[in-house]
């Protein structure tokens, strides 16, 4: 069995690689860093590190890589594969739809049978939206084919990778926990037989318990640890302040969650638990500013904070640590980001009330508004007295 894995970087081998290959795929990385490629063509295996007490190694063995630039080869290997994944960040799926469609378009002429391509991205849709670059590529000859052979089921997955450096440059440390779902309903064939993946019919309670759990806690930790001057997530968490605002931050979102989605109370207290142990482990340890990067995708509408906000509002539950997150994103205003600087400069030219209107969606005269506004105030007069805004 044959798997194309598009990123060759810490989600790509620690996680989604490893699985495929302890499930008996040959794995072909595609990924543009060039001395990654060579050096996977050159061992043909890795080792992956779990940060825990003692630091376990695992090796994954059977893969190879292709450099993204050359797109023939790329092509030739999507025409023969059983699987097609992605970890490559979701700014970076239009980019190698491109070479995805003309694989879609060699496999459909050659030898048309089924093929599942997967987007392990943080983001809601991944394969939706892939879909849509990919069909951008496609011969209009080619659509009605694809569209019998060729399925982009949607995924979740969890996994955290911290930031690290080893002298193995193949060398990953990933936490134990991980969780990979895929939407069965909108695969074409069998699903593939791959250990550690759960497939479902309806992906959106996972989607939204992990994006509304693990990704909204991370934010709180990382915007309100930015802003009290802390530099890593598990040193934020040290911080009982903060540490009441991400607790509080996941009540509400638990209480969301549980109400729309029927999840069990208890059972998605213990998760929410977990999660929480998960940021305050050291090995897990990664910079604030990584973790609250791209302000401006992460208070859209229908992101990890504002999302859920808006979504307590409108079932009368309690949105007060998300309002505090959101008004914390809002200040985030690291110098070596764009979108801070973007988001900033935004504020100044327009105002906050325009910038909360346009950028996260959030109503006009709102309760929400309202809660976030104040919290804006608090922060400003505790932590930017001294700063032009």
């Amino acid at each position: 069995m044959l798997a194309v894995h598009f990123g060759a970087g810490n989600i790509g081998r620690g996680f989604i690689g490893q699985l495929l290959s302890h499930a008996g795929y040959e794995v072909v990385f595609v990924d543009v860093n060039q001395a990654i490629v060579d050096e996977l063509n050159k061992r043909r295996c890795y080792r992956v590190q779990l940060a825990m007490e003692g630091t376990p190694v695992s090796y994954v063995e059977g893969v190879r890589a292709i450099a993204g630039q050359d797109v023939e080869a790329v092509a030739e290997t999507i025409a023969q594969a059983d699987l097609v994944t992605t970890a490559v960040g979701p700014h970076i799926l239009p980019h190698i739809a491109g070479s995805i469609a003309q694989g879609i378009s060699r496999r459909l002429q050659v030898n048309p049978r089924p093929l599942n391509v997967i987007a392990c991205e943080n983001m809601i849709g991944g394969s939706a939206k892939l879909k849509e670059h990919v069909y951008g590529h496609l011969p209009k000859e080619a659509v009605s084919a694809a569209d019998e052979w060729i399925a982009f089921p949607n995924a979740a997955v969890d996994r955290i990778v911290p930031v690290q450096q080893h002298e193995d440059k193949l060398l990953v440390m990933v936490e134990p926990f991980f969780e990979w779902v895929v939407d069965q309903s909108q695969m074409v064939g069998e699903p593939p037989a791959i250990e550690g993946v759960t497939y479902v019919n309806d992906l959106a309670p996972y989607i939204e318990r992990k994006l509304f759990t693990v990704n909204t806690g991370h934010a709180v930790i990382a915007y309100l640890g930015y802003q009290f001057g802390y530099e890593t997530i598990d040193e934020a968490l040290h911080d009982e302040e903060i540490s009441q605002a991400v607790k509080g931050a996941l009540r509400e979102t638990g209480a969301l969650l549980v109400e729309k989605y029927g999840f069990g109370k208890e059972t998605h207290e213990a998760y929410v638990e977990k999660i929480v142990g998960r940021y305050a482990n050291p090995l897990l340890s990664d910079h604030v500013t990584r973790v609250a990067r791209s302000p401006i995708r992460k208070l859209s509408p229908n992101d990890r904070l504002v999302g859920p906000a808006l979504q307590c509002e409108e079932r009368g539950l309690d949105s007060k640590y998300l309002g505090l997150a959101i008004a914390a994103a809002l200040l985030f205003d690291f110098p070596e980001d764009p979108e801070a600087m973007q988001l900033q400069s935004d504020q100044k030219q327009y105002g906050l009330e325009h910038v909360m209107r346009t950028t996260a969606g959030i109503p006009a005269g709102s309760p929400l508004e309202a809660s976030v506004l104040g919290h804006v105030r608090s922060l400003q007069e505790r932590f930017h007295s001294n700063k032009e805004r």
